[in-house]
């Protein structure tokens, strides 16, 4: 029996070609346009976060506990020591890339006329320029090891004290026992990072620099950097098990609460974009339906004369389109995936996002997941957009419907 409705849905889906196609355009467009959009928010996603990665926090910071909430105000009271030897274990843990330290510290930058308040960082130059492949150069160029007292201020920083590379400005702070301390720079660089915030307040010396300063050899935080960002998770929880008492470890996403509320507020702009679609589809589908079966009234009523129950022609009117949301489905996944290849070969530009500087290239990112729930949509929103009809095609007495050849 489940043979004769298969052979007699096929049958009846390509005898009415025309009314056909237009049902597979709509289910078509539907799913392809949800697999383009669903692949530019997934790209976004992972763009934002590798901005984040890459510009800022690393992977996993490893930081004395506390360090989050109070370190930015007091860092010389939450400094690791020794922490080449830490960073040495963790730099062995599988799937860990590399391991740099930071010393945060606060104070003024004085220009030679004016003073502008600053949060400083002492990097490790190389490895830094490693990790920090989303930080473009507006001027001058990258921090060395082999530099001496040189100096990377942030654009907004450079703007405020019409500074320049080659200029010299000196650092002003209060050092860890509380005495004031001061050390000239040469700004070697000015940079854009992917915060307009950070850039607006940031320098960044050499970590022996940053150490004189505040008359410690020890660092603030302990920068991961790892092969693969898929492996967060897992090497997080590795390197909680090297800590020493007293010592904390945080990836990236619990150090940025503005990628969670961006995943957030986008998720809900894709449901309702998902919902939108799913309804025009519906639209579509059951315009479709109801014309098709409008057209085979007569039909249905015949086959009810032979003995067909109206179940029967209700699951016929089901399968067939099942079929042609399978069909359709498919092939959107197909015109979909065609669609993402061709636009990201060409790539989106796109201006900065919120509270940043610098705007990136989008691309369509093609997600097994996204694809299967795209299909999905499809076939079921035909399903669901046949229902109406059908159970206004069987309900119709058996006298009525074979009028309608007459």
């Amino acid at each position: 029996m489940k043979q004769i409705y298969l052979s007699l849905a096929l049958r009846n889906v390509f005898r009415q070609k025309l009314r056909t196609l237009m049902t597979l355009t709509a289910i078509v467009s539907g799913v392809a346009g949800l697999i383009v959009v669903g692949g530019f928010v997934q790209d976004i996603f992972i763009q934002l976060g590798e901005a984040i990665i890459h510009s800022q926090t690393g992977h996993i910071q490893v930081f004395k506990q506390d360090f989050l909430g109070k370190g930015s105000r007091q860092p010389e009271k939450y400094v690791i020591q020794n922490p080449k030897v830490l960073a040495e274990r963790i730099g062995a843990a599988t799937g860990v890339e590399q391991v740099s330290a930071r010393l945060s510290f606060a104070g003024l930058l004085n220009n030679g006329r004016r003073d502008l308040a600053i949060i400083g960082e002492g990097i490790e130059p190389d490895k830094e320029n490693k990790l920090g492949t989303y930080m473009k150069l507006s001027a001058g160029r990258n921090l060395r090891d082999s530099d001496r007292f040189g100096m990377l201020i942030g654009q907004g920083v450079a703007r405020s004290l019409g500074l320049k590379p080659g200029d010299r400005a000196s650092v002003v702070m209060n050092a860890a026992e509380g005495a004031l301390n001061s050390l000239e720079f040469e700004v070697v660089g000015v940079f854009q990072s992917f915060s307009k915030d950070y850039d607006a307040r940031a320098v960044r010396i050499g970590l022996a620099e940053a150490q004189e300063l505040m008359h410690t050899d020890g660092a603030n935080l302990l920068v991961v950097s790892l092969q693969r960002t898929e492996d967060t998770n897992h090497v997080t929880q590795a390197v909680l098990q090297l800590l020493d008492a007293g010592l904390d470890a945080r990836n990236w996403r619990e150090l940025s609460d503005f990628y969670d509320k961006t995943i957030d507020l986008y998720d809900r702009q894709f449901g309702v974009l998902k919902f939108i679609i799913l309804c025009m589809v519906l639209l579509s589908v059951v315009n479709s339906v109801n014309m098709s079966t409008f057209e085979r009234t007569s039909e249905f009523g015949t086959m009810q004369a032979l003995g067909n129950r109206s179940r029967d022609v209700f699951r016929l009117l089901m399968v067939e389109n099942l079929i042609l949301g399978t069909i359709g489905a498919t092939i959107g996944v197909c015109v979909g995936v065609l669609a993402a290849l061709t636009i990201s070969a060409v790539g989106v530009p796109m201006p900065p996002p919120p509270n940043a500087n610098v705007g990136y290239t989008a691309f369509i990112r093609i997600v097994p997941n996204v694809l299967l729930e795209a299909w999905i949509i499809g076939i079921v929103a035909t399903a669901l957009a046949a229902i109406l009809p059908a159970r206004k095609a069987t309900r119709m007495p058996v006298i009525d419907a074979l009028r309608q050849s007459v």
